[in-house]
């Protein structure tokens, strides 16, 4: 019995060792840098004002895209720092990214919008912004995809495991059933 709780736990035992796994406390200082990153972006969107773009003939559009990296860059915030808490949780990176991919398309668009109707040194300073945050997201799609491989062979030696305690089970004979001794 003590031998297959040994070999039920030993997948936990190598998820800790996986060659390869970027740390958790260098995945948090990178999570850090996005949270820090994204913060500082919040107050450079309220210089944008699309509203009054639409006056100039630029197309509303914009104000949508304005919105929703505004509430995007929230979300990014609120889940980056959830995944610092509990940074092996694969569908927290997998937000965490896909939000961030998110905003910075926007945000992209939004960019275009800031150079042509309000301000291009502005716009300058949201290029460098997504350039200064590519570097992090790559940080977090690298550590992604080795999370979710070491996940995968955590399960493969799950499977394994298994596979072979219930061959053990099988071959195993059946007791031999008790027979009453009549008086």
């Amino acid at each position: 019995m003590k031998s297959l709780l040994f070999l039920a736990m030993l997948p936990l035992a190598l998820f800790g060792q996986t060659a390869g796994l970027t740390t958790e406390w260098e995945i948090r200082s990178t999570l850090k840098d996005l949270v820090a990153q994204t913060e500082r972006l919040v107050p450079m969107l309220d210089q944008v004002h699309p509203q009054d773009w639409i006056a100039k003939g630029a197309p509303e559009a914009y104000l949508q895209q304005w919105k929703s990296i505004k509430a995007e860059s929230g979300y990014v915030i609120q889940t980056t720092q959830s995944l610092a808490a509990t940074p092996a949780k694969t569908t927290l990176v997998l937000q965490v990214y896909l939000r961030m991919q998110a905003m910075e398309s926007l945000l992209e668009s939004l960019t275009e919008g800031v150079r042509r109707y309000q301000n291009p040194a502005l716009a300058d300073l949201f290029q460098a912004m997504a350039s200064e945050n590519n570097s992090g997201r790559a940080r977090l799609r690298d550590y992604l995809v080795e999370l979710v491989a070491a996940k995968e062979e955590e399960l493969r030696i799950m499977d394994q495991e298994a596979q072979r305690c219930r061959t053990i089970l099988i071959k195993q004979p059946l007791p031999e059933p008790e027979r009453k001794i009549k008086p």
